[in-house]
């Protein structure tokens, strides 16, 4: 296989977006530059970024093999504005997320005004203009095309339902790669049995369902059981009110409370951690819980979403609850008896990039 000149186009170059871009060109063995720009203002680069990246391929001196974009740029706009210089370049879009199916949040002033469609619309076309279609998970595939032909059955006429069957026949699953093994430790994990750190990792926005999280732990200290927790993750307007009632009810319990930008600090958080239970409503992949698993922690998982491909639930059933009450009883039995419950680590290191990149490479060869 011959290595191929690919340029990855990221609006939003930031957080996870970046580090799959910079990942993915550090491992693939195809050359690939990054034309990018800064991961801020989402709603305009959906809507403008294909304008000031257009400008930057066409002083490109050379033609690459493949043009690969991200869910975050309208495809459709860029190839209008390099037509001269990409007419007959094979093109792939990789999706982390989707906005017709990513939960919306209700304060959101595009929603509240019924206007948040056009970045649907966005990622539609732009799904539908690709030669090949990637989705992070299996679970994030079949929601998209799920969720396709409803949505353009709300517009009057010519819906072009047929579209959704074609961009079904040339979408594939290309599971996220992680770069797992920076998170690699030479002691052993041991754990604490009087006292099990549980761990919140992820974003603290309403789709991570932190009100499910939080008042399970207050449930567990108001029936004396015993345990710390660390809050990581990253918080990008005024804290949720659910997360200032965690401090005051759970302070006693709280060994960390923040978001931790230092890298090094953040992994040995994660070896520190015991047990990640999750309550998110919303996950096309979840990197923070595969870095959590990998690193020792126990699962609790909702049997939904991408989970069951992260872990295999008929392998590992005890990692899953179906609903609240199951969530709580399991969650109570982990406290307490956590050597019961090992870890799957060896379950999430097939998303290491050292197994998963000849996958990428392979993949992407095939739309020379």
């Amino acid at each position: 296989m011959l290595p191929m000149n690919i340029i990855l186009i990221e609006p939003y170059y930031a957080g996870s977006h970046k580090a799959w871009a910079d990942d993915l060109k550090k491992y693939s063995t195809h050359n690939i530059d990054i034309l990018s720009m800064p991961g801020s203002f989402w709603k305009w680069r959906m809507h403008g970024g294909a304008i000031t990246l257009a400008e930057k391929f066409n002083k490109l001196d050379y033609r690459p093999d493949l043009i690969l974009a991200t869910d975050m740029l309208n495809l459709s706009s860029f190839l209008a504005l390099t037509r001269k210089k990409t007419a007959g370049i094979p093109t792939a879009i990789y999706f982390h997320e989707n906005q017709l199916s990513y939960p919306w949040s209700p304060i959101d002033r595009d929603v509240q005004k019924n206007r948040d469609h056009h970045y649907s619309f966005i990622n539609y076309i732009s799904a539908y203009i690709a030669d090949t279609v990637f989705f992070n998970s299996a679970y994030h595939k079949d929601i998209f095309l799920k969720n396709l032909k409803p949505f353009l059955k709300m517009f009057p006429d010519n819906q072009g339902l047929k579209t959704v069957d074609e961009i079904n026949t040339k979408s594939e699953v290309l599971h996220l790669g992680v770069d797992l093994k920076k998170l690699s430790l030479q002691e052993p994990k041991t754990v604490n049995h009087k006292k099990p750190l549980l761990l919140w990792n992820h974003r603290w926005e309403h789709d991570k369902n932190p009100e499910d999280f939080v008042n399970a732990l207050i449930s567990l200290k108001n029936r004396n059981i015993d345990f710390n927790v660390a809050f990581l993750g990253e918080c990008f307007n005024k804290v949720p009110e659910i997360f200032l009632k965690a401090k005051k009810h759970l302070k006693k319990n709280i060994v960390h409370f923040g978001y931790v930008e230092n890298q090094n600090e953040y992994i040995n958080w994660l070896w520190r951690a015991d047990i990640i239970p999750v309550t998110s409503h919303h996950d096309f992949f979840g990197t923070s819980i595969v870095q959590a698993i990998y690193s020792g922690c126990v699962p609790l998982l909702p049997k939904r979403l991408s989970y069951p491909e992260l872990v295999p639930i008929k392998k590992y059933p005890g990692n899953f609850y179906s609903d609240q009450e199951d969530f709580m009883k399991k969650l109570e039995d982990i406290v307490l008896n956590p050597e019961n419950y090992p870890s799957p680590s060896e379950a999430v290191t097939k998303f290491d990039w050292s197994n998963i990149i000849s996958e990428y490479n392979e993949k992407l060869a095939l739309n020379r």
